[in-house]
C-alpha cells in the first residue's frame, strides 16, 4: 500500500479508493473522522510482522497525529476505533508509557457518553437531537468497548470495566431479534432506560441483517468474552456467528445486507468478511477442537476468497482489496476499496499466521 505524492502530511490518512480510481483519497484526522486510526494501525501491523524500522517511524508519526483527540471532549463515540487501532497497536509493539497514558485518557473521555439509566454508551452525540432519538446505541459501538476494558486493566479506573460490561449486556439483551440478527440501532428512553425500538441506519431495512453490523457483533462479543471470561458472551458470539455463516453466499463474502432485495446483483461487502474472519479466528481459540475448527475453517474460506483475483486489487489500485460497501443507503463508498477492510484483512492474516505457528511449535 502506498500513499500518493512525495511529501507526507501526517494529518491526512487514506480513506477509500472509489471504483475506477487508482489512488487513495485522503481525509483529515479528526474525532469526527472515525476511520483515521486504521492507517496507523495498518502500519503497526506491518511493523509487527516485518520489524522494518522505517515502517515503525511512519507508524509513530501517523499515530502522533491523533494525539490531540485524547485531549478533546467526546464529540463522537468512535474513540476506540480512532485511538485503540493506532495507540493500542503501538503500545503492544513498543510499550511506550506515553501511549498508555493516551489510551487511558481517551477511555475516560469515551466513558462520559455512558448513560447509567440506559446502561449503554450514547452513539452520535452530535446528531442525536436531529434524529429525534432520546438515546441511541449502534452495533458498531461494541468495537469501542475494547479500549475501556484495556484501560481498566492497565491502570485506569475499574469503573471503565463496569461500563463496558453494562453496555455489552444491555446490547445482548435488546439489540437482537430471535434469530440473532441485530438491529443496527437500538433506541432507549432516557428517563427510565427502557428499550423503545430497533431501527437501521446503514442497513436495507429495520428488520434486515446489515452485513457489517453482524460482523461488529461477532467481533465485539468475542472480544467481550476474552476480557470477561463470562461464557454467556462466548455462547452469544457463536449464535450471532452461526446466523451469519448460515446465510453466506458460496464464496463466503456477504452482500452488503443479507436481505438486500437485488441479491445476487447487490454489491458485496469485503470489509464485513474481513472483520468476521478476524473475529472467527479468535473465537476458534476459545472453543473445544470440533467447534473451534468449524469457525477457523470458515475464516480460512473467507480469506481464501479475499485473496483471489476477484477481491484482490493487485494492479488495479493501491489498496489490498476491492468490493467493499461503506454506506449503501447514503450512496457512499459502494463497491470501493476502503481502509478498514484492509486493516481487518491484515489483522485476520496475522492472527491466522500466529495460530498456525503456535500449532507447529
Amino acid at each position: 500500500m502506498t500513499l500518493p505524492g512525495d511529501t507526507l502530511d501526517y494529518t491526512m490518512v487514506p480513506r477509500h479508493i472509489l471504483k475506477d480510481q487508482h489512488e487513495w483519497e485522503l481525509s483529515k484526522v479528526s474525532q469526527e473522522n472515525w476511520i483515521a486510526g486504521f492507517w496507523p494501525g495498518i502500519l503497526w501491523y506491518d511493523y509487527s510482522y516485518t520489524h522494518n524500522p522505517k515502517i515503525k517511524v511512519q507508524a509513530e508519526k501517523y499515530t502522533d497525529s491523533l494525539h490531540f483527540i485524547s485531549q478533546l471532549p467526546a464529540y463522537d463515540h468512535d474513540l476506540g476505533f480512532l485511538m485503540f487501532c493506532s495507540y493500542g497497536n503501538g503500545y503492544k509493539m513498543t510499550h511506550n508509557p506515553a501511549y498508555k497514558d493516551v489510551i487511558i485518557r481517551t477511555a475516560d473521555t469515551l466513558a462520559t457518553l455512558f448513560n447509567p439509566k440506559v446502561g449503554t454508551i450514547l452513539s452520535w452525540p452530535r446528531e442525536v437531537a436531529s434524529k429525534g432519538w432520546p438515546h441511541n446505541t449502534i452495533m458498531d459501538n461494541m468495537m469501542n468497548l475494547e479500549i475501556l476494558f484495556w484501560a481498566a486493566k492497565h491502570g485506569g479506573s475499574k469503573h471503565l470495566y463496569d461500563i463496558a460490561l453494562s453496555h455489552a449486556t444491555k446490547t445482548m439483551e435488546h439489540q437482537f431479534r430471535p434469530d440473532y440478527g441485530n438491529y443496527h440501532v437500538a433506541i432507549y428512553d432516557t428517563i427510565d432506560g427502557h428499550f423503545i425500538k430497533g431501527v437501521t441506519h446503514q442497513g436495507y431495512a429495520d428488520n434486515s441483517m446489515w452485513a457489517r453490523g453482524q460482523s461488529w457483533a461477532i467481533y465485539g462479543f468475542t472480544m467481550v468474552y476474552r476480557e470477561t471470561k463470562d461464557k454467556k458472551f462466548l455462547n452469544f458470539a457463536q449464535k450471532v456467528a452461526d446466523v451469519y455463516l448460515k446465510r453466506l453466499p458460496k464464496d463466503y463474502i456477504p452482500y452488503w445486507d443479507f436481505d438486500a432485495p437485488d441479491i445476487p446483483n447487490a454489491p458485496k461487502d469485503a470489509s464485513a468478511a474481513c472483520v468476521t474472519a478476524s473475529a472467527l479466528i479468535e473465537l476458534s481459540t476459545y472453543l473445544p477442537t470440533r467447534a473451534g475448527t468449524k469457525y477457523r475453517k470458515a475464516a480460512e474460506k473467507m480469506l481464501e476468497s479475499l485473496s483471489t483475483s476477484h477481491y484482490q486489487s493487485r494492479n488495479i489500485n493501491n489498496a489490498f482489496l476491492l468490493h467493499s460497501t461503506g454506506h449503501f443507503p447514503n450512496h457512499s463508498e459502494i463497491d470501493a476499496s476502503i481502509i478498514y477492510a484492509d486493516y481487518y484483512y491484515l489483522e485476520a492474516l496475522i492472527r491466522l499466521n500466529a495460530l498456525q505457528e503456535n500449532k507447529r511449535s
